[in-house]
């Protein structure tokens, strides 16, 4: 894939595979290819358009923008992000992918305990969720997101894990409709699922710029199973693809805990508290209220404060 403004080499890939079943093989390619080229098209665009002067952006370009911001995923970039999201839509009332995205940072603010207000958070997270859909209720992508920020906020597993069935239906090729469903079954109690999903979103986008959410979301699923070692492996993978990023850390705390590894469990503990200083067991059981009581005590164990 080339830029045919620039002529810079965007991807490319090889697929070297016995021709026993041509069909078969076709399909192979075409799902690798859709994607592969729609996450790295997106971040070539994301690059362009932070490159551009400010005065001169319209409503996709300060989309572009707020997608980078969410991309980094901290309690700053999540501010920076709803900001330009909300400028898309002020640009652009009926632009969906708006409305779902400020949506989603606003319900990330909760689960990854940013919020200074959570009840606004959640109640922002929804109503503009309930807009994107009023907009554009066929889009996979919109879809998807929805589907997570309903899980977070309302929890009604049956209508989440509909919506998010109905988004992979629509676009089976797609990173972000597997690992939404990942964390919608994740939601629901139902981890078993929640790993084929996340599984599959790795399949489609290996190379992911939020692939540390799909590793994230594994380990919270092996906690569940009670896979604590194969947890920490997902917790791990994680940070490689995003070193700061809190919740990873959080999880080795729990994980390591748990399994009386108590050295770890405060190193990984003592990180939580250097990004994140406020950072607190009881103020983040009121954000985030559907973990399980062992992760809790397993934070507690590691010596984050109460």
């Amino acid at each position: 894939m080339i830029d045919a403004v620039t002529g810079a080499h965007l991807w490319a890939d090889r697929f070297e595979r016995d021709l026993i079943d041509v069909f078969s093989l076709q399909d192979e390619v075409t799902i690798a290819v859709v994607s592969a080229i729609q996450p790295k098209m997106l971040q070539t665009e994301i690059a362009m358009a932070t490159r551009r002067r400010p005065e001169n952006l319209t409503a996709y370009d300060c989309f572009l923008r707020a997608m980078h911001q969410y991309h980094l995923t901290t309690r700053e970039s999540l501010a920076e992000a709803i900001k330009l999201a909300h400028r898309a839509l002020e640009l652009d009332p009926r632009f969906g992918f708006a409305a779902a995205l400020a949506g989603d940072c606003h319900a990330s603010n909760v689960a990854l305990g940013y919020a200074n207000d959570p009840q606004f958070d959640r109640e922002e997270a929804v109503r503009l969720a309930r807009l994107a859909l009023r907009i554009d209720d066929g889009d996979p992508d919109t879809l998807s997101r929805i589907a997570v920020i309903l899980a977070g906020t309302v929890g009604d597993s049956e209508a989440e894990i509909e919506m998010a069935d109905r988004a992979v239906a629509l676009n089976p090729n797609s990173w972000r409709t597997w690992n939404n469903r990942g964390w919608v079954y994740v939601l629901a109690g139902l981890p078993e699922e929640a790993m084929r999903s996340f599984e599959r979103a790795i399949r489609m986008s290996p190379v992911d710029p939020l692939l540390h959410m799909t590793f994230i979301g594994i380990g919270n699923a092996l906690m569940r199973l009670r896979r604590l070692d194969e947890a920490i492996v997902a917790f791990k993978k994680a940070l490689r693809h995003n070193p700061s990023f809190m919740p990873a850390y959080r999880g080795l705390a729990s994980a390591f805990a748990q399994l009386g590894r108590d050295a770890e469990a405060h190193e990984a503990a003592a990180r939580v508290l250097e990004i994140d200083p406020a950072f607190t067991v009881s103020a983040w059981i009121a954000q985030v209220p559907k973990h399980s009581k062992r992760f809790v005590e397993g934070l507690r164990k590691a010596g984050l404060p109460e």
